[in-house]
């Protein structure tokens, strides 16, 4: 194997997170490195329409807006690699990743590897992603106004999205496994006193149906009843997000669930000095691609700080 590239600044992911750092870092004649990892651009590669982004009043298709921050960074002298980093070692300097193709060492690293919604694993839900299957009302909610969608889940984060719903949406149906919810009583209460929200308990998901687009979705009893077909048009996933943190296991300081939690409060530094983290492996209450644009925009200005400090 050839030795290692070596970048001042190493970036891992190609998101919002991760050109905003990579811009702000090539602008400051950083001369960053970026992996673009297994999804250049990010979730919102997979976004029909963003219309939640300052600056595009018109709005703009998710893979357009991520061709444009990778043309913006690379202007500046940011080199996109694609490649994606599978191991790394962070417990001495320089640091080394370990890439599919390559292998990297590099004075800072700026982690910006995002997170990826939870979907149930059906065929022709995948099939129609982006086509009235979303995982996120925050973005695509509007798509639907005065449409009848459904749910899926029952933890706050489906209760926030069941009522965030019914803001533009005719009726919103919530389906839910079990007999209880594992939200809070005070979301749950919320959302059992709306009257524009049903809620299907003991209710699964089994087929969602449609040719172009979302029509109805196949339910199954789980406690033993017949199926039962539900006419909609939309279909949110609120089961979850698994941040994308599996090679810095061990290297450093997670959460129960994965994510990266940054070491000093409204900053990016992570547990190691020289080691910086944005976007959504480190946000598990936001994960919109304009707040992950700023915290890249912090990692690119700790990192360059960092290495000021420490010049040899």
């Amino acid at each position: 194997m050839s030795d290692p590239r070596h970048a001042k600044v190493l970036i891992l992911g190609a998101g919002p997170a991760g050109y905003t750092a990579a811009l702000y870092a090539a602008r400051a004649q950083l001369q960053p490195l970026m992996l673009a990892g297994p999804e250049p651009g990010g979730q919102l590669t997979t976004t029909t329409d963003v219309e939640n982004f300052p600056g595009y009043p018109s709005g703009i298709s998710g893979p357009v807006m991520m061709e444009e921050f990778k043309a913006q960074a690379e202007r500046f002298g940011t080199e996109v690699v694609y490649d994606l980093a599978t191991s790394v070692d962070f417990s001495k300097r320089p640091f080394r990743v370990n890439g599919d193709t390559a292998v990297y060492t590099a004075d800072t690293v700026i982690i910006a590897t995002g997170a990826s919604a939870k979907y149930l694993g059906l065929p022709s839900e995948q099939r129609l992603r982006n086509k009235g299957v979303t995982a996120c009302a925050t973005c695509d909610g509007m798509f639907y106004r005065g449409q009848d969608v459904a749910v899926i889940g029952g933890g706050d984060t489906a209760m926030e999205e069941a009522l965030f719903l019914t803001r533009m949406c005719r009726s919103v149906h919530l389906i839910h496994r079990r007999d209880q919810f594992r939200a809070s009583q005070i979301m749950q209460k919320r959302v059992l006193e709306s009257e524009k929200i049903t809620v299907h308990w003991n209710r699964e998901v089994r087929e969602v149906l449609g040719e172009t687009g979302v029509e109805a979705l196949r339910l199954t009893d789980t406690a033993g009843g017949p199926e039962q077909i539900l006419p909609v048009t939309g279909m949110f996933l609120a089961i979850g997000h698994s941040p994308n943190s599996k090679p810095f296991a061990g290297q450093l300081t997670m959460d129960d669930q994965g994510y990266i939690v940054p070491s000093r409060p409204h900053s990016s530094y992570t547990s190691v000095e020289g080691v910086f983290v944005c976007g959504d492996v480190a946000d598990r209450v936001y994960r919109q691609a304009i707040t992950a644009a700023g915290t890249g925009c912090m990692a690119a200005i700790d990192a360059e700080r960092w290495l000021a400090e420490h010049a040899q």
